[in-house]
């Protein structure tokens, strides 16, 4: 496919493990790296923890499939949805899958997706072991969909007084990491490996580079909505904008001091 946005994705959530709070958040995320051709849920809706889910599936037209719990301390759930994901897999219908989950059983199923040719977006909360978010292409923490959200309300609060300057109230991102010693080298080591020979390197494959060394790499991790804002707060780096000469605009290339 030439872009993430016309990637056909099967998202499958683990309703066991992941809250129903922030649905709209997710959706909205994943709509950013293709269009939802599969959506399904699992879960048994028997239990009464799930009701929280059934509140949100019909206005978010995803599909529950039911699982019942035939052993105690045994997770018949996470079998449903792998075998689902490989039956759909198999159909062609689809260029990559989202897995929203925080457990680790799926690390083998991402791996085996990947083999398969298919890109695997994974969401999860900071509690997901290494080894899933590893597995995936892209792993995004639920963490910061839920402070967006917060973000976004504090914003609608302040509309008033923003509009009174002329000018809109913008989200901020909040941290939930520190940009620290491990990113700052991270981020020198990534910029080196595609650097041309006067340094510099293209933002938009150092962005790709970083992902496929850390998965769960984000710039919003760290307070910052683009990755360009987060190397500018660093001042161990350089940036230069340059003109592309076509109607894409502007070229950011960054370079380490």
């Amino acid at each position: 496919m030439d872009s993430n946005t016309e990637l056909r994705l099967a998202v499958l959530i683990d309703a066991d493990n992941i809250p129903h709070s922030n649905i709209k958040a997710m959706l909205e995320e994943i709509a950013k790296y293709g269009i939802p051709t599969f959506k399904r849920i699992y879960g048994d809706w028997t239990k009464p923890h799930l009701t929280g889910w059934k509140t949100v599936l019909l206005e978010n037209a995803i599909n529950p499939v039911q699982q019942y719990s035939y052993t105690v301390g045994k997770n018949a759930t996470d079998s449903a949805m792998i075998i689902d994901a490989m039956d759909i897999l198999y159909t062609g219908r689809v260029d990559g899958f989202c897995l929203v989950s925080s457990d680790s059983d799926f690390t083998r199923l991402a791996t085996r997706l990947r083999e398969a040719g298919m890109r695997v977006f994974g969401l999860g909360e900071m509690k997901t072991p290494t080894a899933f978010r590893a597995a995936c292409d892209k792993f995004i923490y639920l963490e910061i969909l839920r402070q967006n959200q917060e973000a976004e309300a504090e914003a609608e609060t302040e509309t008033a007084a923003a509009k009174s300057n002329n000018r809109k109230a913008k989200p901020k991102a909040k941290a939930i990491n520190k940009a620290g010693r491990e990113v700052i080298k991270l981020l020198s080591s990534s910029i080196n490996d595609i650097a041309d020979e006067d340094g510099w390197a293209y933002l938009g494959e150092l962005g790709n580079l970083l992902l496929k060394k850390q998965p769960d790499f984000d710039a919003r991790n760290y307070g910052f909505n683009k990755l360009v804002q987060l190397i500018k707060s660093i001042d161990r780096f350089e940036i230069d904008i340059r003109d592309s000469g076509k109607k894409m605009g502007k070229l950011v290339y960054v370079k380490v001091k």
